[in-house]
């Protein structure tokens, strides 16, 4: 084995227990130069052999029937209204209608902050079928309780940009040993995204493909800072510390209303509909003037919701910062 690969082996080996306390999991984490979106393809083609459905309201819900429509699968959606999370209740009916090889859903829905009841659906998925549980935890992996292991996920994945706090371009995720035993019997999982080459290159410590390493090195670094902070369960408590003081903030003003309701809030990220004299975009682009990166909505919510999120290494004092410019704003 040459220098360069004796660097590049400790490099990955070293990555995995970091990345498994992340995880919360004692399977090896897949690691990609991909975006989420590549990951999302994988868990379709790798644990689709006909039928999925996805259940969920909002425009990632639609981007993850989109992909499994394009990957030639069947595609059964479960829709809720935008802002509602899909309960129990919801994905028990969808069941018992029709007979699917894997669920899929998003676990805190980006474009309105809404947060699935994981737990309770992965229940509902293993009691009510044998079909797989495909999850989009983009923004949840780092930012709130996410549990592979414990809850059955049989693949779990997000991005670098997310609550890691990185650059974009790496997807992670987690495969249960069901889902690697049902891409065994598939023939067309595709190539760059056979989840079987990157299980085999988490086992052995070696990249898949050309690594992305200037992101693997921020990666490794990131994952030090995250162990610095008290490890992930502290970051949880750092989210969910920044949600409360945003509910607050929007109780005491009065003006602006969650899209979601209380106790289905993602904690990194909240949609708002401020009062109809405040346009979104405008509110955007003064913020952005001011310093602060928020973002209106996507698809039919583009002109509706303010998006704000407070994830990653994002602190409480962040968000005091920007709601103390939203309060002059909108006082005027």
């Amino acid at each position: 084995m040459s220098p360069w690969s004796e660097t590049a082996a400790a490099l990955f080996a070293g990555l995995q227990p970091p990345l498994q306390r992340l995880f919360r999991t004692r399977e090896p984490v897949l690691l990609a130069a991909s975006s989420a979106t590549g990951f999302a393809e994988a868990a379709i083609r790798n644990g689709v052999p006909r039928r999925l459905l996805v259940a969920g309201g909002g425009f990632f819900a639609e981007w993850l029937a989109g992909i499994g429509e394009a990957c030639g699968k069947e595609v059964v959606r479960a829709r809720v209204p935008a802002g509602r999370a899909v309960e129990p209740d919801d994905l028990e009916r969808a069941l018992t209608r029709v007979r699917v090889d894997a669920v899929a859903l998003v676990h805190s829905e980006t474009s309105t902050g809404a947060l699935a009841p994981l737990e309770a659906l992965a229940r509902v998925v293993h009691e009510r079928s044998d079909a797989l549980l495909l999850v989009d935890a983009v923004t949840s992996v780092g930012a709130l309780p996410v549990e592979p292991d414990v809850w059955g996920l049989d693949f779990t994945f997000t991005g670098s940009q997310k609550a890691l706090a990185l650059p974009p371009g790496l997807a992670l995720g987690v495969a249960s040993p069901r889902l690697l035993e049902r891409a065994r019997g598939l023939t067309d999982r595709g190539w760059y995204f056979d989840l079987l080459k990157y299980a085999e290159a988490a086992r052995t410590a070696r990249p898949t493909q050309t690594p992305a390493l200037s992101l693997v090195y921020a990666l490794e670094r990131q994952l030090g800072r995250i162990e610095a902070e008290g490890g992930v369960e502290a970051r949880w408590r750092r989210h969910r510390a920044m949600l409360e003081r945003l509910e607050r903030w929007v109780a005491e003003r009065g003006e602006l209303a969650f899209l979601a309701p209380a106790g289905r809030r993602s904690w990194s990220v909240s949609a708002l509909r401020p009062p109809p004299r405040l346009g979104v975009g405008a509110l955007v682009r003064e913020l952005a003037r001011r310093g602060f990166a928020v973002t209106g909505g996507l698809g039919e919510l583009e002109h509706e919701v303010l998006r704000i999120g407070h994830m990653g290494d994002l602190t409480p004092a962040h968000l005091d910062a920007l709601l103390d410019e939203l309060d002059g704003l909108l006082r005027v």
